[in-house]
């Protein structure tokens, strides 16, 4: 992508220079003709194949389950984060999101109130929170471990106290740490 703007911008450039450093030197081509050939043509010629090939690396890019993917269910509201397990027979907790590592996992991301985003840096890009709309991320952590999450999109006067924490367990002891974070206080429900 970048080689392709790169490209792009040095074509520009080539053209800018010739018409600074050769007064004239572009007074024969129609301003239309201008328009078509240097706003249009010369673009799409590099865009179009960076647009394929950015679709082409985003496909790869998703973890495709050989099942369903885990689903956990992520809802936002000023300030804090309400995660959902309907596989856990609807466990709610606030501001501790449980994954197992290894496995593909569905996040539905929504809002209660106003847009939010949700945002784990090391694991996956950022998703809006908007209310009454699901988004749906789909992300997988390799290697258990402990990460943080947070709202990236300012949402009032607590935005920058609305983050998360993310624990990511083996797989074999996925359902069993859900279930213990009852018992520890990050129940909501």
């Amino acid at each position: 992508m970048l080689a392709g703007a790169a490209v792009l911008f040095a074509m520009v450039l080539i053209l800018f220079c010739m018409v600074i450093w050769r007064p004239g030197w572009g007074s024969r081509v129609s301003p239309m003709r201008w328009i078509v050939l240097g706003g249009l043509v010369l673009p799409a010629v590099i865009l179009i194949p960076l647009i394929g090939y950015a679709l082409l690396a985003g496909e790869r890019l998703l973890p495709l389950p050989a099942q369903a993917p885990v689903r956990i269910e992520a809802i936002a509201q000023q300030w804090r984060w309400t995660f959902r397990y309907p596989d856990q027979g609807g466990l709610e907790m606030e501001n501790v999101l449980h994954m197992p590592a290894g496995v593909p996992v569905d996040i539905v991301v929504t809002s209660k109130d106003v847009v939010h985003a949700f945002w784990i840096p090391r694991l996956a890009g950022k998703i809006d929170a908007v209310p009454g709309h699901e988004t749906r991320l789909r992300i997988q952590a390799d290697q258990p471990g402990q990460y943080a999450g947070q709202c990236n999109q300012f949402c009032g006067i607590g935005h920058a106290e609305m983050h998360f924490a993310v624990v990511v367990d083996r797989p074999e002891d996925f359902s069993a740490a859900v279930k213990s974070a009852a018992t520890a206080g990050e129940v909501k429900k």
